[in-house]
Parts: C-alpha cells; structure tokens; sequence
C-alpha cells in the first residue's frame, strides 16, 4: 500500500501500559468511528506496515487506546512513539452535499464570482490557523483561505470550485 492510496489517520503519541499498549491522537472529529478496527498501516522505517489491532477503546474521549498483536511491552511500544497511523481512502466515510476531503479537490479548478477563472488547486495548506486553498495560475500560486463564507458551491462532477473572495485579495499575488 502506498501513501497516496491512503489518508493520515494520527500519532502515536505514547505508552499506555507495561504490556505494550499505546495512545493514539486521532486527525479526526469522530474519534469513535475508528473504535473496533482491525488493522491500520504504521509508518515505519519510510513503508507503510500493516498491524492488527488485539483491542482498542477511547481514552479520554480523543485518545484512542491500542493494543496491538504481538507489542507486547514497553520497549515493543516504544519502537512505535511517533509513528503515523493510516488507512485505506476506501475507508474514508462519505460526504454530504459541498463537504470534501481535501486530497479530493486538488486539481480542481478555482473560479471566482468577479475575478474569474482563479487556476486549479494544487494542494491545500492546513498547517497554519486557516486551511488554504494553494493555486496555480501559470506559474503564479494564490491563497485563498478556506473559509465558508468564500466559497460559494463545489461541483464535484466538473471539478470546479466556485469563489467569492473579497475584493482584491486575488489582485495581491498578480
């Protein structure tokens, strides 16, 4: 399996038990739908390495407690601090109307209410307070905040994303 054929799924971000168990910080709003798995990809020397999960439960409500097959103490555990947990984008939840993932809208098309055609979506930006549409427009790259009150529809079927930017914040990057 391959990075791209998944999404990122959280940290471990520390050991639970002497018997290897361990605490994983979920990149999600509904940490009890990953409950009750029972496998995940482990990043683990530069692969994706499946596990297989013994047993698992919410600790503190956005901790997810796991023990997996054959960590069986601390220092098995301690092997595994740090890594980054995935799962197959075939078990991402499906959304509703204008929702989306945003592996989902890279390459689509960006047009605003009075500017026009903006470019097409290249990434997205979601290390700084407010994610970021990052576009390409010849060469050039425009960020738009992601923000509800900019965007006005996605249509999924045309891959377009339609805008309405305050005025001049596009005219900024030109």
């Amino acid at each position: 399996m391959k990075k791209e054929e998944c999404f990122y799924l959280g940290k471990i971000v520390s050991k639970f038990s002497f018997k290897g168990e361990v605490l994983i910080k979920l990149d999600t709003d509904e940490p009890e739908s990953y409950v009750g798995m029972e496998s995940v990809f482990v990043s683990y020397n530069n692969n994706l390495v499946p596990f297989f999960i013994e047993k698992s439960s919410l600790h503190k409500s956005d901790l997810l407690r796991v023990k997996f097959e054959d960590i069986d103490t601390e220092e098995d555990a301690d092997d595994l601090m740090k890594a980054e947990l995935y799962l197959p984008l075939t078990m991402l939840p499906k959304l509703e109307g204008d929702q989306f993932y945003y592996h989902e809208v890279i390459g689509f098309m960006v047009v605003d209410t009075s500017f026009g055609e903006v470019g097409v979506v290249t990434s997205v930006n979601d290390s700084t307070a407010q994610a970021l549409f990052e576009i390409d427009r010849k060469g050039i790259e425009i960020l738009i905040p992601m923000n509800d009150e900019f965007i006005d529809k996605i249509d999924k079927e045309a891959k377009i994303i339609y805008v309405n930017t305050p005025e001049g914040l596009i005219d900024l990057y030109l």
